[in-house]
């Protein structure tokens, strides 16, 4: 009997020789036509909490613009994209056993991966995260607001959160629990002296929860969570609080994603860059003197805080108070 076969240049069928099969004739196709099979998009995001949040906002522009893809990705944060509607298959960093083979190796796929963080427009502090990152996936920017999807369970996670007074979510630390070289990392964590002067003046009229790492100062008088929690349940803090003080870090990007209006302390990194407009932003004030940026590369300081590049000699030289005042009067 005669085999046929469809080769990947000619789209007449070939045909070869099984002698000693009895069954019927059959066409084997050796390499399907791209144009039936399964198109795929993979985008790998390495990187902080915060970064994974942010770039959730641009999954609704890349479905529309590839509405015939699936979206795969690949994050150093896995929950954060788990039960967004837009996304196909969802993998951790360094944890893609057979991704090769189910979607690379003779496939349609589109693949980007980019580091946001080193295009002229972020370092110049032209440009948000988020439109940088539109650029490299060749989607419009539109000042997209991240989204945070969660499912029954994680929204009951909120409940856990009620107080007998207003929740009031002041965050003085960042980062990560592990494997910070300081604990206080003055690039974005707040002074202890700015922090009890804050705190002075919110106590009364609510419930504040301070949020902060092991090992760093605490504020007498206040519910303290200074121990790791699932990122979701931290997303739940931010959606069951009614007002919030945060710094530079994943929690302003989730208040932004659940639309929640919050006051955010800028210090050594920039709202250009990371901060929403729905927020108020209140940046440091520029350093005085000649500062000595001796490690300085692409960026004026380490995202680690490192002692010596601090340019500041007190809160009062990092932050106009008054500014603060009418803040917290605002809120």
């Amino acid at each position: 009997m005669k085999v046929g076969y469809q080769t990947t240049v000619d789209k007449q069928y070939q045909s070869i020789q099984a002698d000693g099969l009895k069954a019927l004739p059959v066409l084997i196709s050796v390499a399907q036509k791209k144009d039936k099979m399964e198109k795929y998009i993979v985008w790998h995001i390495e990187g902080g909490l915060g970064k994974n949040v942010a770039a959730t906002a641009l999954l609704p522009s890349l479905a529309k613009k590839y509405k015939d893809r699936k979206i795969i990705i690949v994050a150093s944060y896995p929950e954060v994209f788990l039960n967004n509607p837009h996304i196909y298959r969802v993998y951790r960093v360094g944890l893609t056993a057979y991704f090769y083979d189910d979607y690379i190796l003779g496939k349609d796929t589109l693949v980007f991966r980019h580091e946001p963080y080193f295009q002229t427009g972020h370092i110049l502090k032209q440009k948000h995260l988020v439109e940088n990152w539109a650029d490299l996936l060749g989607v419009e920017y539109t000042k997209q607001l991240p989204e945070l999807h969660r499912n029954m369970i994680q929204k009951n996670f909120d409940l856990g959160w009620k107080r007998d007074k207003p929740l009031f979510l002041f965050q003085t630390n960042g980062g990560l629990f592990s494997g910070q070289q300081h604990g206080y990392a003055w690039i974005r964590d707040m002074p202890i002296e700015l922090s009890l002067y804050i705190a002075e003046k919110i106590v009364k009229d609510y419930h504040v929860i301070q949020i902060t790492r092991e090992g760093t100062p605490t504020i007498q008088g206040v519910e303290v969570i200074n121990y790791p929690l699932t990122n979701m349940e931290l997303f739940s803090l931010v959606a069951a609080s009614e007002k919030r003080i945060l710094i530079d870090s994943c929690l302003q990007h989730s208040a932004a994603a659940f639309n929640l209006p919050s006051t955010v302390l800028w210090i050594g990194t920039a709202s250009e860059n990371f901060g929403y407009e729905m927020h108020t932003n209140i940046k440091a004030l520029p350093p005085k003197g000649n500062t000595k940026l001796i490690d300085a590369y692409l960026f004026d300081a380490s995202f680690e805080g490192v002692p010596h590049e601090c340019p500041y000699q007190d809160i009062n030289e990092m932050f106009n108070l008054k500014e603060i005042d009418v803040a917290l009067k605002n809120l």
